[in-house]
């Protein structure tokens, strides 16, 4: 090889021995926690699930990177599995304006609360998971599961926050304007116990970030680790988190 380079030995040997660069020191770093998410997700992520898991852990990278290494080392995912959709806007439902303003930083407890609903895969099919937390200190007040996304699913969750700690008047509550925080029930419960509904803006998940980031760390943390045979399984595995 070394006749082939025209270069001498003790020259080649020197470049193998030589320092990793630094950019491709963190590329190698970067590679190997994308082989973490990777497994844990039973080899089903593509590129933007698994930066959106890297990120959630504090992981500094962009889309593009993370596909370009999992393309030069031959990370695919062995199926494609469809992005689960857990908002439907189109209904005729009255929606309410951002009165949060994504003001996530409230002063003391019970002044703000935000809901939102994700999904957990378990091998007898999906599990929903609703939610209601206190923006004051991240808390879960309230929550619900249930193997169909209904407006029950939500009702049942924030009658929990509701029972749990009898909330003063005047509450804002914040939620994407969903089929099932728009519905006719779910706003009267809202308005019976007088919370001011807040809803995000069409097609704006930043409007609820702190929702997105609470269920971003419950699925890196337990779902992307966990295979769950049943639902069952699911349900008590996320009530020991929560």
């Amino acid at each position: 090889m070394c006749q082939v380079l025209e270069v001498s030995r003790s020259g080649y040997y020197a470049w193998l021995k030589r320092p990793k660069s630094n950019r491709k020191q963190l590329n190698e770093e970067l590679v190997e926690r994308i082989k973490k998410v990777f497994n844990q997700s039973r080899q089903t992520y593509g590129s933007p699930r698994i930066t959106y898991a890297l990120k959630s852990q504090g992981i500094s990278c962009i889309k593009n990177r993370v596909a370009r290494l999992m393309k030069e080392n031959n990370i695919s995912p062995k199926t494609k599995r469809k992005f689960k959709a857990t908002t439907n806007s189109k209904h005729n439902y009255p929606v309410d304006d951002n009165i949060l303003n994504r003001n996530f930083n409230p002063t003391s407890p019970n002044q703000a609360w935000v809901a939102d609903i994700t999904y957990i895969p378990t091998d007898e099919g999906w599990l929903y998971l609703a939610a209601v937390v206190d923006l004051f200190n991240r808390k879960v007040v309230g929550w619900a599961m249930d193997s169909t996304m209904t407006k029950e699913l939500v009702i049942n969750a924030l009658k929990q926050a509701i029972g749990r700690y009898n909330p003063p008047v005047g509450i804002i509550h914040h939620s994407d304007r969903g089929t099932q925080y728009a519905s006719y029930e779910y706003q009267e419960l809202l308005k019976k116990h007088g919370f001011i509904s807040s809803m995000s803006r069409k097609v704006n998940c930043y409007d609820n970030a702190c929702m997105e980031s609470f269920f971003g760390t419950l699925k890196t943390e337990l779902i992307y680790l966990t295979r769950f045979k049943t639902r069952a399984e699911a349900r008590l595995a996320v009530f020991d988190y929560i």
